[in-house]
Order: C-alpha cells, then structure tokens, then sequence
C-alpha cells in the first residue's frame, strides 16, 4: 500500500460521521418513520439495502415498501447532533433524547408512520 494511500484511509477512519436523527418517508400516503443513528448515512444505506432484499425489521414499512415501491420513499436527515469535545462522551443518550423530541414532534404511529406506538408494550 502505497503511503499516500494509507493515510487517506486513516483520515477516512479518523472523520466523524454524521450522528443525529432520520427520517423515512413514503410521498404517497405521508406516513413516516423516524430514528437515530450514530452514522446517518451507513444507516440510511442498510435501510435501503434491508427494504430492496426484504429483510427490513419494521414490518410494515417493508410491506409499503412493496406495495408503493421504491420511488414513493425519501430518507433524510432530519437533525444532527454536534459530538461534544469532552474525552469518552458517548453520544447515546444524547441522540435518544434528541430522537424522543422528533418523534413527539411528529407522531409517526398508526395511520402516520411505522414507529411502534409508545403505547404498545
């Protein structure tokens, strides 16, 4: 491996990615889901990749991602979280907090999204 080589794969390994909240949408009816991650895109990406090879966790976004296909959906960032400077920060509970507040925001359950109800044990 060239030196060039090797220290753009540790810069790539040293880049922070980007940690906050998502979003799934289906254009077709408005129902959405919403979680969070700590690296957005790699997780975007395994949603993609779950949806098109029918392994999805959540059921009935995989169901809708059949029945509409896969134009009817968008996934997107809906807020990041800057990571705090502070030696072993852990972010965790930071993005649940920040994750609770968009799902009040927007109440992705039953009829408007595919979040499993916080009423539903």
């Amino acid at each position: 491996m060239t030196d060039r080589r090797k220290e753009l794969l540790r810069e790539y390994k040293e880049t922070a990615r980007p940690m906050g909240v998502y979003v799934i949408r289906n254009v077709e009816n408005g129902k959405c889901f919403v979680a969070s991650s700590i690296n957005i895109p790699a997780r975007l990406q395994r949603h993609q990749f779950e949806l098109q090879n029918g392994s999805e966790a959540v059921k009935s976004l995989q169901a809708e991602w059949r029945e509409f296909g896969k134009d009817a959906f968008t996934f997107e960032t809906l807020d990041l979280l800057e990571p705090l400077d502070t030696p072993g920060y852990d972010p965790r509970s930071d993005l649940a907090e920040l994750e609770r507040m968009w799902i009040e925001k927007l109440e992705p359950f039953g009829d408007r999204g595919y979040n499993a109800s916080p009423n539903s044990n």
